[in-house]
């Protein structure tokens, strides 16, 4: 299929856009919000075009656009009274309302639902194109389903070009997320999908309003989206997207300790601080944060990077909104860098006693957090065995687990594959530590202190008010080393050999506990408590 490319500014565009749709065509339609895919929302075969060029499943409902209030009626079972309130106050704009059906809406667009999601758009063009069809069009965003909806048509062209009948190229859109949802068809109204209409706005018209739980958390499961956009994961781009809770220092130092190349989606003149970055919007203004959202997003993928870290927004007003496509960008995965109760590493040479240090301190209230268990754990996650198979190959499998054996062998068997390895393991390592640290502070706990071998080669270091290290003499380690684990001296001797010499971890620590005695060790640890050290 050829895509046919228009200009909202020339003459006859609405009537060539009109004419494919009324052929049962699929045309990209600019909007205030985001670019639409559009077709005849009153025609199954049509409708069903839609989500064959988006490859977008067939239980996510659509929403029919109209291109004035006359048009409703014949949409709806019956008109809710408090629709023609909201129609007075927010449409033409990005708001759109769900009432009952009528018969005339397939269930095609309606995914089974006995509801229809109906919205005016403000921008002239799709409402010309609306009027010259004679009939509502059913119109999703223009991109391939998952990826983050298309704010300009070169989004559209680089999702659809060659699937679609013809774009309509009306620039880059004013408000830049997709429109608020509100169901009238519950009691209270309920907000679905928050957007460029704030809760506050709505609830000036209608009063009290209910927010659904799917608007901060997913869906669960078996539960049929009442509304587009509340997949659990949308929005996204290829590279994998993370939110950072914190303040702008906290966030710089984390990524700044990670060895992988990654990329920085900031606030706009936050991005010279970083190699690799995307700024999108003004901090504490939503409203520019909505409109450049999809558009750096979607950059996320032109930088080379493997991951990306997305400076949250503040969730108020339209902020709200763009909280929201962050949490599907990023299927729910959220960083909180900001503690109520101080955090501290813990680490040391193999053998040195961390374990037992570790013991001592959850005397005093602290609560110890093992990553190296956390690193076990990690291994038996679907996703990450999937993509350590991927990476180094199914025969690390025994009997559907990961032979940890095996993928040492692999992963250190140079510096290349044990970074791969840390980039598979290490955000799964980092989210598990982070709710233990959460849970440190709900369970009333006076500090959190994060047990890591490699603390200093570790994002989680950043977090650490300070950093305690363990040492004691070679002979100590050694004859621990060889109880510990059942091996020989030479093997013992490899082990110790392997890792960093004592006086770095001493010169990179802000406490040094010495642990040949334990007698010696209690005493050390009461001091440090004592003078509030730690």
């Amino acid at each position: 299929m050829e895509t046919l490319y228009l200009k909202a500014g020339e003459k006859g565009t609405a009537e060539k856009a009109a004419e494919i749709l009324k052929k049962g065509g699929t045309v990209a339609i600019p909007t205030e919000t985001v670019y639409g895919l559009a077709a005849n929302a009153l025609d199954p075969s049509a409708v069903k075009k839609i989500f064959e060029a988006k490859g977008r499943p067939q239980d996510n409902p659509l929403i029919v656009h109209i291109s004035s209030l006359e048009e409703v009626e014949p949409l709806v079972e019956k008109v809710d009274e408090r629709l023609y309130a909201l129609a007075e106050k927010y449409w033409p704009g990005p708001l759109t309302v769900i009432m009952k059906k009528s018969s005339l809406i397939p269930d095609e667009v309606c995914a089974g639902l006995d509801t229809v999601a109906i919205r005016m758009p403000s921008n002239e063009m799709a409402r010309a194109i609306i009027k010259q069809c004679g009939f509502p069009l059913a119109a999703p965003s223009a991109n391939t389903s998952g990826k983050p909806s298309p704010t300009r048509a070169e989004h559209v062209r680089s999702d659809l070009d060659g699937k679609i009948d013809a774009v309509v190229d009306g620039g880059k859109c004013e408000v830049g997320v997709e429109s608020t949802v509100i169901t009238l068809a519950l009691e209270p109204p309920m907000l679905l999908r928050p957007g460029g209409i704030t809760p506050e706005q709505l609830e000036d018209v209608l009063g009290e309003i209910s927010l659904s739980p799917a608007v901060l958390n997913k869906l669960a499961d078996g539960e049929k989206p009442q509304s587009p956009g509340m997949k659990y994961k949308h929005y996204a781009p290829e590279v994998p997207v993370t939110i950072i809770k914190s303040d702008f220092e906290t966030f710089e130092k984390f990524l700044k300790a990670h060895n992988e190349k990654i990329c920085a989606v900031c606030f706009e003149g936050e991005g010279k601080n970083f190699e690799h970055y995307i700024e999108y919007g003004k901090s504490g203004d939503s409203s520019t944060q909505a409109a450049e959202l999809f558009d750096a997003l979607r950059k996320v993928d032109e930088t080379g990077c493997s991951r990306a870290f997305v400076r949250c927004p503040n969730p108020e007003g339209v902020g709200l909104a763009v909280y929201n496509r962050l949490l599907r960008s990023a299927a729910f995965k959220v960083l909180d860098l900001d503690f109520n109760i101080p955090v501290y590493g813990l680490t040391g040479q193999t053998g040195s006693g961390k374990t037992t240090v570790g013991e001592l301190l959850e005397k005093y209230g602290c609560k110890v957090i093992d990553t190296d268990k956390i690193a076990h754990s990690v291994l038996e996650i679907p996703t990450v065995i999937k993509a350590l198979c991927d990476e180094f190959g199914e025969d690390i499998l025994q009997s559907g687990k990961i032979n940890r054996r095996a993928l040492a062998s692999r992963a250190f068997e140079n510096e290349d594959s044990t970074l791969k390895l840390n980039e598979i393991t290490h955000p799964e390592i980092t989210l598990i530590t982070l709710k233990e640290i959460r849970q440190a502070e709900d369970g009333g706990f006076k500090s959190a202190v994060i047990d890591a071998p490699v603390l200093f080669e570790s994002p989680l270091k950043t977090l650490c008010k300070k950093v305690i290290c363990v040492t004691a003499g070679s002979d100590t380690r050694l004859k621990r080393i060889i109880a510990r684990d059942g091996i020989s001296i030479e093997e013992a001797k490899k082990r110790m050999n392997a890792q960093k010499s004592s006086e770095y971890y001493i010169e990179n620590s802000d406490i040094v506990i010495e642990n040949d005695d334990i007698e010696q060790t209690k005493l050390q640890i009461e001091k440090l408590f004592r003078e509030r050290l730690i």
